[in-house]
């Protein structure tokens, strides 16, 4: 890539699977490249001091306030291995706490990559949001909970999406122009559970909803995928992204994963994105959007001969995409309340505290009672709403889980 000047690079979530491949394609193009901070939750320090030291940072920021001393531990450690002589290496800046994150994102840089899991990347999305800082955003959860008091703060295109099917609609956007658009067509792998009959979920164990059949994510990521939420919320992020009334957004079961979304123009025409089930494409888009990065990933082979295969989602198995639109299109605060409500469900799920097919359903009874009272509509919302509401599913979805147990 011609460039003049390296990108100053955050990375958020340095340690989970966004983070560790956009630190990958950084250290294959280490010219075009300074990585400024890292963060990360504390769950791996040995890993967390690692990378900060391979890749010279000037400041980590730490979820755990627990693990602190177990990272500059760590620090020293892997600096004598690297080679340094004693007392001469200085420990980055360090942020501590559960705002590390968001104070990291508003130190200057060029890209604040956002892997965070779960409602904890919304503050970090803000902060480069309020920094004018390009957000190569994976964290959909921030988006689509923050809704309007999120997407006003962004400058035009200041958020670069790195969720593989918006990366590809992103892409595919740039063959019309928007009165062109007739639909967004995100593409779903259908994950472990494609194909089954409600019947055949009721029995379902954390270990098969954990076996995707073509991505590696983290465990939240994965369920979510195994349920269809993640596509649901992946509805909503379309809509705040593009702007595309959500009536006009479509989700197609493709299990191969090689067409990473659609965009259907007035005339007929579908332009799609194709390349190998592989996050390195859309982060390396991230990080240098609209230019592309020699390299990210292996095309398709073409001389291999191959068959896609496209088919609708069965709603009555996968309840969780209808209740995204609906949410999705009454907006407010009830998309906050859904993946509040959807992250408490998640973790007992893994917990085996709460089966399988009572995910949805308890979603969808909190969200249910939030628009009987307390909701807040997008010509009210502002991120204390959001915050107050999400914590107030939080604790009726705990309060429910408990009931049952």
């Amino acid at each position: 890539m011609a460039q003049a000047v390296r990108r100053r690079v955050i990375v958020l979530g340095a340690t989970g699977s966004i983070g560790t491949q956009t630190l990958d394609i950084i250290r294959r193009n280490s010219a075009d490249f300074e990585v400024v901070g890292l963060s990360a939750g504390g769950a791996n320090v040995a890993l967390l001091a690692e990378l900060a030291i391979e890749f010279k940072v000037a400041y980590i920021a730490l979820a755990q306030a627990t693990v602190a001393q177990d990272l500059q531990l760590a620090l020293y450690a892997q600096a004598s291995q690297m080679g340094y002589a004693t007392g001469n290496y200085e420990l980055p800046k360090l942020f501590i706490g559960p705002d590390a994150a968001a104070q990291l994102a508003a130190i200057d840089s060029d890209v604040v990559v956002n892997g965070i899991t779960g409602a904890v990347g919304l503050e970090p999305t803000v902060a480069a949001l309020r920094a004018g800082t390009t957000l190569a955003l994976a964290n959909k959860e921030s988006l689509v909970i923050g809704g309007v008091a999120v997407t006003s703060l962004a400058q035009p295109g200041q958020i670069v999406p790195v969720d593989s099917e918006h990366s590809a609609l992103a892409q595919c956007l740039r063959g019309g122009t928007a009165d062109e658009v007739a639909k967004l067509i995100l593409t779903a792998s259908g994950g472990p559970f494609r194909g089954k009959t409600l019947d055949e979920l009721s029995a379902v164990t954390v270990e098969q909803a954990l076996a995707h059949p073509t991505w590696s994510m983290g465990p939240v990521v994965t369920i979510n995928s195994a349920t269809m939420m993640n596509k649901g919320l992946e509805i909503i992020e379309a809509h705040l992204l593009f702007d595309i009334p959500m009536d006009r957004i479509e989700v197609v079961v493709h299990p191969q994963s090689i067409v990473h979304s659609m965009v259907e123009f007035v005339d007929g025409s579908t332009i799609a994105q194709v390349s190998p089930p592989d996050m390195h494409l859309p982060i390396a888009l991230g990080l240098t959007w609209p230019e592309r990065l020699a390299g990210s990933t292996a095309p398709v082979d073409w001389q291999q001969a191959s068959t896609w295969t496209f088919e609708p989602v069965d709603d009555e198995v996968f309840p969780a995409i209808a209740l995204a639109k609906s949410v999705g299109t009454t907006a407010g605060t009830a998309p906050a309340v859904m993946n509040a409500a959807n992250e408490v469900a998640v973790a007992h799920f893994l917990d085996g505290k709460l089966p399988y097919l009572a995910i949805v359903p308890l979603v969808a009874h909190v969200v249910e009672e939030h628009l009987r009272v307390g909701f807040t509509s997008n010509d009210e919302l502002t991120l204390e709403a959001v915050t107050q509401a999400a914590q107030w599913a939080h604790e009726l979805a705990l309060s429910l889980v408990h009931a049952r147990n």
